[in-house]
């Protein structure tokens, strides 16, 4: 197994505190993450930072949020808003991933990076569980990747939003760990 870490959306528009995106649950699940960011640096495995970024004019949002982007622009590129939190900045050798929808695959390359660097297992990271980190969970398997959620590492608007997509998500075949679970489980690769 060749896992690579996959943090989602930890960005300053979708976190911090009066931003116009800000997922509720994010600052509690930033010190979990940076647990599993510590452990894959350790390990020298792939990180992959996932950044929603849009362009100024807002031209490719989705178009249920098309609305919202046009009272509050959120994720707009070179921006603070689109930037990663610093609790969690990249650093050199890490991989950042652009995209305009929900799941990391789709219309990136984020298949072809995986690939390129013999990844078969993505363990995934961030916000929001029902959105953006279900699709990208969802997408994986559909390529053909062991996905692994680490449960106290995402977050989503209510606890009780998040327990359900965990739930859907372990019965199509994620495999659910917590932080605690993972630290145990990764250090024998």
């Amino acid at each position: 197994m060749r896992p690579a870490l996959l943090i989602i959306d930890m960005q300053n528009d979708f976190v911090r505190k009066g931003k116009p995106l800000r997922v509720a649950g994010a600052d509690a699940i930033v010190p979990k993450i940076r647990r599993v960011l510590d452990l894959f640096r350790k390990k020298r495995l792939p990180v992959v930072h996932v950044l929603r970024v849009h362009r100024p004019d807002g031209s490719d949002v989705e178009i249920m949020r098309q609305e919202i982007f046009c009272r509050t622009p959120f994720a707009v590129e070179g921006t603070e808003g689109a930037e990663v939190i610093g609790d969690l900045a990249p650093v050199k050798g890490e991989f950042i991933l652009k995209k305009v929808r929900m799941s990391a695959f789709l219309s990136t390359d984020l298949d072809l990076l995986l690939r390129s660097i013999g990844v078969d297992t993505v363990v995934v990271t961030g916000i929001q569980t029902p959105n953006c980190i279900r699709t990208t969970v969802f997408d994986a398997l559909a390529y053909n990747y062991s996905a692994c959620l680490v449960t106290d590492a995402v977050a989503a608007q209510s606890e009780e939003i998040h327990r359900c997509n965990v739930r859907d998500m372990e019965r199509i075949g994620v495999k659910i760990l917590t932080v605690a679970e993972l630290e145990r489980f990764l250090p024998g690769l």
